[in-house]
């Protein structure tokens, strides 16, 4: 395979920056064939280039594989002495489940190394970049940045914080409703922004609803084979009265666990004939003394979750938000208008009195899905509004 550049030495800085962009982007691109398959890990993509010509590529496939520098080298074999290695986060440096790729590019004898961003991972956190001039390489960090820590967020944020990234997604109405008065919510966006959300599930690690969404809406939660990965799909609910069949008499989606699994998270002694049906058809039941959002997060992120997707009602949107377990808000807007006081809103009630208390969304942007609108940013670091 020949890169978009072919030249080993370009004639000016512009074309080597072109040129180290383009290569960038093509590790993004490969370490997103991992999508929703990595956690704990990051997405992680490499490429090695000598005279011009791409030797050699790799990706990490998942936790306890070998990392993409790696598969990279390997594929470019005798080829990678003397080349470049292009990799959207820096090599580590330190022994885990696999050897550090700092010293596999260092014994590969590349002569340049580009990093798309640094790692914040304190095993690593700048020693990967050290061994690596150590050697006698060269070292060209911060080439696309933004989108290499743009693609990693989820990880990035565990690492500083010690718990999963929450996404809270919704769609709604012009007039600000996610279902009609008499409570009909199928659809409210049209099939390409529906295609997007099942991409943005075979990102995730899991998915959260509460009990209201499963009776109302039967939802399926998974990636419906737009990705090739599943999320876990979780339900919270204190009281447990949930229904068990579809009026057909078939279980719910949710208790059909052969295409996905799904975590049911409740409070103690909670409907005990619900919990024996469920754990039955292989639902996982755990009942937590205090049944919050961050006492969820806690427990997926012992399972070493990067990700969690919020896709329930306003209520526990609004209790996520509360106690901090919302970073990432995905709001979709429907060119439609539905009306009626009583129709449910994304949020419910926050306890803020005044416009000056509102939340601010950080860092928002919006771009057309089909006939839709996407709505995307970020909630300010503390956004807890019962510290």
């Amino acid at each position: 395979m020949t890169a978009d550049h072919p030249l080993d030495r370009p004639v000016d800085q512009a074309e080597q920056d072109a040129f180290d962009r383009a290569m960038m982007r093509r590790c993004l691109d490969l370490a997103r064939q991992a999508w929703g398959r990595t956690a704990p890990n990051p997405l992680v993509g490499s490429v090695v280039v000598r005279d011009g010509e791409i030797v050699g590529e790799g990706f990490h496939p998942g936790a306890g594989q070998p990392h993409a520098e790696v598969f990279a080298l390997r594929a470019a074999g005798d080829r990678a002495i003397g080349a470049t290695v292009y990799v959207n986060l820096e090599p580590c440096n330190h022994h885990g489940r696999t050897p550090p790729c700092s010293e596999a590019l260092v014994a590969a004898r590349v002569k340049r190394v580009v990093v798309g961003c640094g790692d914040p991972n304190p095993q690593v956190a700048g020693a990967g970049i050290a061994t690596l001039e150590r050697a006698g390489i060269a070292v060209t960090v911060g080439v696309e940045e933004d989108a290499c820590r743009r693609l990693n967020e989820a990880f990035f944020f565990r690492i500083r914080h010690d718990r999963p990234f929450g996404i809270l997604k919704y769609a709604m109405t012009l007039d600000g409703k996610i279902a009609t008065a008499a409570g009909h919510s199928a659809w409210v966006t049209d099939r390409a922004a529906r295609s997007w959300v099942h991409h943005l599930r075979g990102g995730c690690d899991a998915v959260i609803v509460g009990g209201n969404t499963v009776r109302r809406d039967n939802p399926h939660l998974t990636s419906h084979a737009v990705e090739p990965h599943n999320p876990l799909r979780v339900v919270m609910t204190r009281s447990l009265e949930l229904p068990q069949t579809k009026a057909t008499g078939e279980p719910l989606h949710l208790w059909q666990t052969d295409e996905a699994p799904t975590l049911v998270l409740t409070e103690p002694g909670a409907n005990p004939m619900m919990q024996t049906w469920l754990r039955d058809r292989g639902v996982e039941v755990l009942e937590l003394a205090i049944l919050t959002p961050a006492a969820a997060l806690g427990i997926l992120g012992d399972r070493g979750f990067l990700s969690v997707l919020w896709e329930c009602g306003g209520t526990l949107a609004a209790q996520a938000i509360a106690d901090g377990s919302v970073q990432k808000l995905l709001a979709f807007i429907a060119p439609k208008i539905v009306g009626g006081r009583d129709a449910p809103s994304p949020v419910a009630d926050l306890g803020l009195k005044t416009m000056l208390d509102a939340i601010a969304v950080d860092r928002a942007e919006m771009r057309q899905v089909g006939s839709d609108f996407l709505i995307e940013g970020y909630l300010p670091t503390q956004t807890a509004t019962n510290p």
